[in-house]
């Protein structure tokens, strides 16, 4: 088939070079893979990207001409040959362009709390002998949970690659439709976990940012099967799935624009006509694609009033996850540890008593919980990571909600100055001292051996991403309990993507979101298609990669690929 037989009556052509048959605003991967598929359909796409460089959460950076960080991409579920995310980039004829590692499946993640270390295989019945292992009190109530949360896990993946009626999907998802307006504070309680169980249980619940009292049963069951299917990191970085994403995009005759901020979104007679940038610039185009922060798109760009009431009303109430501070450090020497797998940390086995300190604005002195990620462990012998012998580590933990412990009253995207506010540096030191004091309970004493160390707070994540609150997994909470908005909007033309969709945060949910969306625009079931071998882009077209091919200028878009200032990792 060739990419237009099955969109021919989609949309009308435009024939001047400002307009578009689609405008993507935000160019995180939610909307790059929406643009990507959009464009091998044969629609004349342009994304805008108010950063340096496209790829929101799944970007990197470099600093002092030798390391390269990854902001939010640490590992990845579910990325084995009948992986969700190879499935995607194979539709668009890119599946051979993003090579995928697979960590310790006997070990990809550490869980340590006072007296117990939990080993985190890859696999269902490994995972419940280990829990039984190491809490031989819990024993009945651990079965029950991991054989809701496994059948929860698998229901939730067979209805998202499936091309089945309604009927059928209702039919298949017995457990999901018993659990999926419930808490997973509820499953605990039904299954009469102890604290320590839980803690346990929920030590990797910063995967999506909400304590037990606040995420449901399916998103920790989406995100727990996600993993125990397999954990990968991309061989080159996160900057790899943009920069692929990117790629397709501009072979079928689309175009990334990046330093290109979007005002507002056009609508008039609750039909979207386009955008209009902060420069001032107008551009038009029957569909607009946001893949803006969610509230940031009703509120602001769009505005509440060309919405259905509940939804603008469900929108100002909406709450979001919560942020994490990220210390990044490289060391000149290499680590005594020598396992790959991340490492959750707590100093306590009361997760909910973590939680409740967040939601009460609490940053507390030291750090009780640490996300630890040794990059240069994950992708050995990775030149752009670290020259060889040095050690790339990010440090994570969850912060408070709101900026007043950040010593400032207003956030970035609103314009807010903190950078240099002597409060806001005092703070920012103070916390990254506590983030080095505690990853050093973890991984030992390192501190001298540090070449660079650089803390980013959820402002910068703001300032970069624009998010509300300056967290990286959306909504939490958007009316009822589990509720989470759809790709349409009500508002004819005017889809979303991104972390706030019902397809679930985290880079996989993302990129659903953005083949999701496709799929409604031009009605096709894309993902069912693709994850059963169809191709809809010609990789005849996609361009070849020489030694000197560089993910992050990629990612700047076409005319902005050889701007200076791009540092680069010999």
């Amino acid at each position: 088939m060739t990419p237009t037989d099955h969109c021919e009556d989609a949309l009308t052509r435009t024939s001047t070079e400002e307009q578009w048959d689609a405008i993507v605003v935000g160019g995180g991967l939610g909307g790059l893979t929406c643009a990507a598929y959009l464009a091998v359909a044969g629609r004349r796409v342009l994304v805008l990207e108010q950063h340096d460089w496209a790829g929101g959460n799944s970007h990197v950076f470099r600093r002092r001409r030798a390391y390269e960080f990854d902001v939010g991409v640490h590992y990845l579920g579910d990325c084995g040959s009948d992986g969700v995310i190879p499935a995607v980039l194979a539709g668009l004829g890119a599946g051979d362009r993003v090579p995928f590692r697979e960590l310790d499946p006997d070990c990809f993640d550490q869980i340590v709390i006072p007296g117990l270390t939990l080993d985190v295989p890859a696999d269902w019945d490994e995972y419940l002998a280990r829990l039984e292992g190491v809490l031989p009190d819990d024993v009945e109530g651990l079965r029950t949970f991991t054989a809701i949360c496994r059948a929860v896990g698998s229901e939730q993946r067979w209805a998202m690659l499936t091309d089945a009626e309604l009927p059928e999907i209702v039919a298949g998802t017995a457990h999901v439709q018993a659990w999926s307006r419930r808490r997973l504070s509820e499953l605990f309680d039904h299954c009469g976990l102890s604290t320590r169980a839980r803690t346990v249980l929920a030590a990797q619940s910063p995967n999506y940012g909400m304590g037990p009292d606040v995420a449901t049963v399916t998103t920790h069951a989406m995100v727990t099967d996600h993993y125990l299917r397999g954990a990968y990191v991309p061989v080159g970085g996160g900057q790899m799935l943009a920069a692929t994403l990117i790629e397709v995009l501009e072979a079928h005759g689309g175009e990334l624009r990046t330093r290109s901020r979007v005002a507002s979104i056009d609508i008039a007679d609750r039909v979207a006509t386009g955008v209009r940038l902060t420069d001032g610039t107008s551009l038009t185009a029957p569909l607009v694609i946001s893949n803006a922060d969610y509230r940031r798109t009703v509120l602001d760009l769009a505005g509440a009033e060309h919405f259905n009431p509940r939804i603008g009303r469900t929108t100002r109430e909406a709450t979001m996850g919560l942020p994490f501070a990220t210390v990044y450090v490289a060391l000149d020497r290499e680590l005594t540890r020598r396992a790959e797998a991340n490492i959750w940390w707590y100093d306590h086995e009361d997760i909910d008593e973590l939680y409740r300190g967040l939601y009460a604005g609490e940053q507390p002195e030291d750090v009780r919980f640490l996300f630890v990620s040794v990059a240069s462990l994950k992708n050995p012998g990775a030149r752009h990571l670290c020259p060889p012998g040095h050690t790339n580590i990010q440090l994570m933990t969850m912060c408070p909600p709101g900026y007043r412990h950040w010593g400032v009253e207003q956030g970035p995207a609103e314009g807010g100055r903190y950078r240099r506010e002597p409060a806001y540096l005092a703070e920012k030191q103070r916390f990254t001292d506590a983030v080095v004091r505690a990853g050093e309970r973890v991984l030992g004493p390192f501190r001298d051996s540090i070449t660079h160390l650089e803390l980013a707070s959820p402002l910068a994540q703001e300032r970069y991403t624009l998010s509300t609150g300056g967290t990286p997994f959306g909504l939490a909470t958007w009316g009822g309990t589990g509720a989470r908005p759809d790709t349409a909007t009500g508002v004819r033309g005017l889809y979303v993507v991104g972390q706030s969709t019902r397809y679930g945060s985290g880079v996989t949910g993302v990129m659903v979101s953005g083949i999701a969306c496709a799929a409604q625009i031009l009605g096709r079931p894309l993902l069912a298609e693709a994850h059963g071998g169809t191709v809809f882009g010609d990789p005849g077209r996609l361009p070849a990669r020489g030694a000197g091919w560089d993910p992050l200028a990629v990612s700047r878009g076409a005319a902005r690929r050889n701007a200076r200032g791009l540092a680069r990792v010999d």
